[in-house]
């Protein structure tokens, strides 16, 4: 049966760890080339700079071709049911990249797809990015297993896909988000069942700087998402008292460090001098997303051990 990467609700611990080792191999040995002669579609409805450009690159390094489907080109749910698309396209490629808005598109496309499909983002889960923040906070810290995250903003995609990836690795999470911002009620449900198979803590927390108390992580994303721009001017009013600046870090460990998954507001979710400061690994984490994409496709396709 073909393999999907749907979200990291489905992968075990293990298997976790393998894509980390996968992706430090990749990382020091750009010649390989295990998807040689594949060929991979990349249906994305949403702009996008890192996802686009790292999978691309990706799938080049690794001896394949990506087809970029801009939004007009398929229309997906609209000009064709994803359920058409994916059975059409399964006869041509070898693998599918998708970046919907709706998630029930996503899980069309992968539930009638013949070849493994690949959730670069949806309104409700991004597991690309969390796998590779984790991956990123695992080379800086040297370990992942009792460490704390402080997520700090909206409880978005990227927040749900935390909450599934530090639970299942043994990481504390947590996470500070207005009322009525907080993530998905069914991801933390379930994922405070895995951290209490993993030996971890979650907990939502609606002050900011108890939050980030003794976190060697403090993450944020920004407020307002793609297709949430009608919103803008509320939430900047919302969220006003969870930016990540350096009177919040004082809260936090002396040498915690700042991720942010880009793009970022500056000024808004985080301070100019935060994101440019020492402590800052953005870029690290955006180069991080290559790798772990690199190693995601290896898996689904090759078969590389």
């Amino acid at each position: 049966m073909k393999k999907d990467l749907i979200s990291i609700k489905d992968l075990t611990p293990k298997e976790i760890n393998a894509l980390f080792s996968l992706a430090d191999r990749l990382k020091k040995a750009k010649s390989m080339q295990p998807l040689k002669g594949k060929c991979l579609g990349l249906i994305f409805q949403k702009p996008s700079n890192r996802t686009r450009v790292s999978f691309e690159v990706g799938i080049a390094q690794l001896g394949g071709r990506a087809i970029y489907l801009r939004p007009e080109d398929v229309k997906l749910g609209s000009r064709e049911p994803a359920k058409d698309v994916a059975r059409t396209l399964s006869r041509y490629l070898d693998g599918i990249v998708a970046r919907t808005f709706k998630h029930n598109d996503l899980l069309e496309l992968a539930g009638f797809a013949s070849v493994p499909v690949i959730n670069a983002l949806s309104d409700l889960l991004h597991p690309c990015q969390a796998l590779s923040d984790l991956y990123t906070i695992r080379k800086k810290l040297k370990k992942l297993k009792g460490a704390k995250v402080a997520y700090i903003g909206d409880g978005n995609n990227v927040a749900n896909s935390l909450l599934y990836g530090c639970s299942k690795m043994g990481v504390n999470l947590s996470i500070a988000s207005p009322k009525g911002y907080e993530p998905s009620r069914e991801i933390l449900s379930e994922s405070l069942e895995f951290a209490s198979k993993n030996g971890s803590e979650i907990s939502l927390i609606s002050d900011a700087s108890r939050a980030v108390s003794g976190a060697d992580i403090v993450y944020t994303d920004v407020w307002t998402s793609m297709g949430q721009e009608t919103q803008a001017g509320k939430r900047r009013q919302d969220f006003k008292n969870f930016q990540v600046n350096a009177k919040l870090l004082f809260h936090a460990k002396p040498k915690a460090l700042v991720m942010h998954c880009l793009p970022a507001h500056r000024g808004e979710e985080i301070s100019e001098g935060v994101l440019e400061g020492p402590r800052s690994i953005v870029f690290d984490q955006a180069e991080n997303r290559l790798h772990m994409q690199k190693a995601i496709l290896v898996k689904l396709l090759s078969k590389m051990k």
